[in-house]
């Protein structure tokens, strides 16, 4: 039994995506503006916040307290894993870094790491709020810039057992001509992995990272009111899945995209050598 409006979300699959901030009101504000978010309080306690669109949970907020320093705030994407502990091991082992938890929460254990690039992801092991739809398809849609995609898709999918051939599980393809993975659960493309990174770029949106795609009906308004509320927006661009998109940085730091396109199809077939670990 789970908690009312929570799910056990398919391990290896994305579950959630998760902002940290300074502010959280003023951040909240931004969201809303923006976005047209409304924010309840989360189940994680004191400072952590659930943003809804359409009665629809569609990501997380939370304070975080550093005195004297400066935070940036950063979009971390989650996996939903059966065990956390044994996940941070395989993280360790294949050279990446833990750098929060497992932590303890109300419904379940959650940790922060990067992979062997420095891009920041997160997993969580136990029920979640449902982030997909009847469909299964999220809020949000993922894509990973790193500086070799099919070296991280290996190692992500030996940490999250993709490629794994259970029933339900994820699977992965990779196209040679455009260094690019898909990653898919059943029809579904739950996420992309593209090469090109450049990890000592000044420009965070070239440097390796998770990048958060927000689905919106038309990005030029949202863009108009990003910059009207403080944020920095590029300007408008054609997308990976067709439409056109905008990488917006709120106040705070935190990047994140909107993007009118459907998630990206990529490739169908070239399956790779995406062994699971064990």
């Amino acid at each position: 039994m789970t908690p009312t409006g929570h799910v056990m979300p398919v391990c290896g699959t994305p579950c959630w995506v998760n902002l940290m901030t300074r502010n959280l009101r003023a951040t909240q504000d931004f969201y809303s503006a923006v976005l047209g978010w409304e924010f309840r309080p989360g189940s994680l306690g004191t400072g952590f916040s659930v943003a809804f669109a359409h009665g629809r949970p569609v990501a997380g907020m939370g304070e975080v307290a550093a005195p004297g320093r400066p935070v940036a705030g950063s979009w971390t994407p989650y996996f939903a894993v059966a065990d956390a502990d044994a996940t941070a091991a395989r993280v360790r082992e294949r050279g990446g870094t833990v750098a929060v938890g497992p932590v303890r929460f109300a419904l379940g254990r959650g940790a922060v790491a990067a992979d062997r690039d420095g891009a920041v992801f997160g997993f969580w092991e136990g029920p979640a709020l449902r982030w997909s739809d009847e469909h299964g398809n999220p809020p949000a849609f993922l894509e990973l810039r790193t500086r070799d995609a099919f070296d991280a898709a290996i190692f992500y999918a030996q940490i999250f057992d993709w490629a794994s051939g259970e029933p339900g599980g994820c699977e992965v393809a990779y196209a040679y001509e455009n260094d690019t993975v898909t990653v898919r659960q059943v029809k579904n493309t739950v996420a992309t992995v593209r090469g090109g990174g450049v990890g000592e770029s000044p420009d965070l949106r070239v440097r390796p990272r998770w990048h958060v795609h927000f689905r919106v009906d038309d990005v030029e308004p949202v863009v108009a009111a990003a910059r009207e509320a403080g944020g920095i927006a590029t300007p408008l661009a054609p997308s990976p899945g067709g439409g056109t998109e905008s990488v917006i940085s709120d106040p705070g730091g935190g990047l994140f995209t909107v993007s009118t396109g459907s998630v990206p199809a990529g490739p169908v077939t070239r399956k790779g050598p995406f062994g699971h670990g064990g």
